[in-house]
């Protein structure tokens, strides 16, 4: 009999008080909203838990450049009119999809500082599974914003899982392609990075599945391109297939998952139609492999369906049940008018044939076969942490507690009229699509 996984899960309680903007979907306030499900339902007593740290320049500076990551930590809304060239430059503020708000530097090191800290957790061998629902932004590149995303928490978190593992698998099941996340590794055989998406007239219009890796990486880069209406029994196979062989032949000593929650049915900005069983059976699949594995967020912009997803898959990495009554908490008027925590699917027609998911399946798992096995590494004295998390009385007094300031408010769901994606942003490999075309898929 397997033993019961450790999990440690990591929040820092500001993270959800920061504000995109009345007119933007992305709202950090739903991941206040999961860690109150997460409290109410009594899921903390079953794992330890942490405040995390704040990044520090340095350890962003890992991937991002330094004139990024300084201009990110100078621009204000007050002082923009100083930074109007660099704005165009890093792909922020007005005419982008990642403005430019209080804060924002703030909110990048919170959430950026928990994926590290999961990731030196994982390395420590002090836990089997690290949780940063604050995590998960795929879009960001070394010197660019895209796609709601600054700082790459997942890029600078594999970095860090890179030290000791000699490989890493990424998975995404955000309904985007994790087109950062493949650029960063496109050219090394060390980290294998698996996304299943939407690919078409959406958003950021990369992930073809003929993408699959450059030089030393060819053949590392996976693609599942999708169309819109994904059940959860179509999902689930190209997911377990190609994720079965991926473990096979690339025999990964961490695994990074990405949970986005906008594959999920109804959700604003997304054309999936995934219950929260389907979604969290990914989870469930991938934590059945018993590979050290730091699980993040990602995109979700019906905020009440996100924090139940992100809720619910706790508890399947916790192999806990949970009943379908929300508890009480401070955000239950969110949850009517059925105050459930499950999901029905959209009547909706499924545009992914049989025949078009067999095609990626086969191509797919054509594409694992044909490498050659496992990578070797010849692993050398490993690095010293990012920052070494401090085991003293404050950090076991935070274990022990997992209250937090009430304070705070953030937006209720709008309707399309919130997308305010503005400004294609730059690709070689396929057109750039904004969120407005999203929406009427």
């Amino acid at each position: 009999m397997t033993a019961k996984q450790r999990v440690s899960y990591f929040y820092q309680p500001d993270v959800g008080h920061f504000y995109y903007g009345p007119s933007h979907p992305m709202k950090p306030h739903r991941i206040k909203m999961a860690h109150h499900l997460i409290l109410t339902y009594g899921l903390y007593r079953r794992m330890e838990c942490y405040r995390s740290h704040p990044a520090s320049p340095s350890e962003m500076s890992a991937f991002h450049t330094e004139d990024y990551i300084n201009f990110l930590a100078k621009v204000t809304p007050d002082n923009l009119r100083g930074f109007s060239t660099q704005m165009n430059r890093f792909n922020v503020g007005e005419y982008t999809d990642c403005p430019v708000f209080d804060g924002l530097y703030e909110f990048t090191q919170l959430y950026t500082g928990a994926s590290l800290d999961g990731a030196v957790k994982l390395n420590r061998g002090d836990c089997d599974v690290a949780i940063n629902w604050s995590g998960g932004l795929h879009h960001a590149k070394k010197s660019e914003a895209s796609g709601f995303c600054y700082i790459n928490d997942i890029v600078l978190a594999i970095l860090e899982l890179l030290k000791v593992h000699a490989r890493v698998l990424y998975v995404d099941i955000d309904v985007h392609h994790g087109d950062g996340v493949e650029e960063a590794f496109y050219c090394t055989d060390r980290v294998m990075t698996f996304s299943l998406h939407k690919y078409g007239d959406f958003f950021p219009g990369t992930g073809h599945i003929k993408d699959t890796g450059a030089k030393e990486g060819t053949g590392f880069s996976v693609n599942a391109p999708l169309t819109s209406g994904m059940t959860d029994d179509a999902y689930a196979r190209i997911f377990k297939p190609v994720l079965s062989k991926i473990m096979e032949i690339f025999r990964p000593g961490a695994i990074v998952l990405q949970c986005g929650a906008d594959s999920l049915t109804g959700d604003r900005l997304g054309c999936f139609n995934l219950t929260l069983k389907g979604h969290a059976e990914c989870v469930k699949f991938t934590k059945s492999f018993n590979v050290p594995t730091l699980v993040l967020g990602g995109g979700g912009y019906t905020i009440r369906n996100v924090a139940r997803c992100w809720a619910y898959e706790t508890s399947v990495l916790l192999d806990t049940e949970l009943p379908d009554e929300i508890p009480y908490n401070d955000y239950f008027e969110y949850y009517a008018p059925d105050f459930k925590l499950h999901l029905t699917p959209e009547q909706r027609e499924n545009m992914n044939t049989e025949a078009s998911l067999e095609s990626v399946r086969i191509d797919l798992l054509n594409q694992l076969i044909g490498l050659k096995g496992a990578p070797s590494v010849q692993m050398m004295e490993v690095p010293p942490d990012f920052e070494l998390i401090k085991e003293n009385v404050d950090a076991e007094k935070e274990r022990q507690s997992t209250k937090e300031d009430r304070d705070g408010e953030g937006m209720n769901d709008g309707g399309t009229n919130d997308d305010k994606r503005h400004r294609k942003t730059k690709d070689g490999k396929g057109e750039k699509r904004e969120h407005e075309a999203e929406l009427a898929c």
